[in-house]
């Protein structure tokens, strides 16, 4: 595993575009790397959410979703980040997308979902005075996958402030985050990947039969977890594409999939695997991932 890099080396590349209303919009674009994103995503997302909207435009239609709380998950699992608040989530890879525990995505379409590249944006009028910033995200098929809306320092709420009455304090947290991700002037305020703790699920989703009993099992890995002193995280997940065959665990550190764990084999898979290091091999899966 590559070591973590507080500093982002600047790209030193910045694209304009005029606009057809009059106007352009300047992008200036960062390093896509995985720990960069999980880096910025965590500080908006999880630690700035109040700040922030999310959405996508199009000619024809823009989509701006805010938060009214913290997001309830904010996760990366099989390359996908996944943020869920009360009304709304999304999903966003940052990272390969695998295909769960076979695989299963062709490497042409890892390429494709994967965010290729990102970039800070300011949109200026006709008079060249910027009046909206942001974030743009792109995949490896160079569509626009999301868009981060940044404080606006001429709204306030549903509102236009009056003109030439414009907040400026609010452009203060888009001059930090470029400063770390655009200019590399000052470091990544994390000493490791903030989306990538180690973490044990298990899987509630009602497409598989057998994890409706799900809470039996998470209740013993989180005794046994408590108990051993491990510093792990002990949570629930939806789909863990293994079907019908649960309750279905899933480790992060080392990508294992476990099978048929009740209360006895959760016990087992801490104070083995997560304890000791080796596999509960009878109950991993696919049984040859061992």
């Amino acid at each position: 595993m590559a070591e973590f890099n507080c500093w982002v080396t600047p790209l030193n590349k910045i694209v304009t575009e005029p606009l057809s209303t009059g106007g352009k919009i300047e992008y200036e674009y960062f390093d896509s790397s995985t720990d960069v994103l999980s880096s910025l995503l965590y500080t908006l997302f999880q630690q700035n959410w109040q700040q922030v909207g999310v959405g996508h435009i199009v000619q024809g239609g823009v989509l701006e979703l805010e938060f009214n709380a913290p997001p309830k998950i904010c996760i990366l699992y099989d390359g996908y980040l996944t943020v869920v608040t009360e009304g709304w989530h999304l999903h966003l890879c940052i990272e390969a997308n695998l295909g769960g525990p076979h695989c299963q995505t062709p490497l042409e379409l890892r390429q494709q979902r994967q965010v290729s590249r990102a970039a800070f944006y300011r949109r200026f009028n006709a008079e060249s005075i910027p009046r909206s910033w942001g974030i743009d995200f792109w995949n490896g098929a160079d569509e626009n996958l999301m868009t981060i809306f940044l404080p606006n320092p001429y709204v306030e709420g549903e509102n236009l402030l009056p003109e030439g009455k414009p907040n400026l304090s609010k452009l203060a947290f888009y001059e930090e985050l470029r400063d770390i991700y655009v200019l590399g002037k000052k470091p990544i305020p994390f000493t490791k990947n903030p989306l990538k703790h180690s973490y044990i699920s298990v899987c509630t989703s009602t497409r598989c039969l057998p994890s409706r009993k799900w809470q039996p099992t998470f209740d013993a890995l989180k005794s046994a977890v408590e108990k051993a002193g491990v510093e792990v995280e002990v949570r629930t997940s939806g789909c863990l594409e293994v079907c019908q065959l649960g309750p279905v665990v899933f480790y992060s550190e080392d990508r294992t999939w476990y099978t048929r764990v009740n209360s006895n084999v959760a016990e087992t898979i801490v104070n083995e695997h997560l304890v000791k290091g080796n596999k509960v091999v009878e109950y991993c899966y696919p049984p040859d991932s061992v």
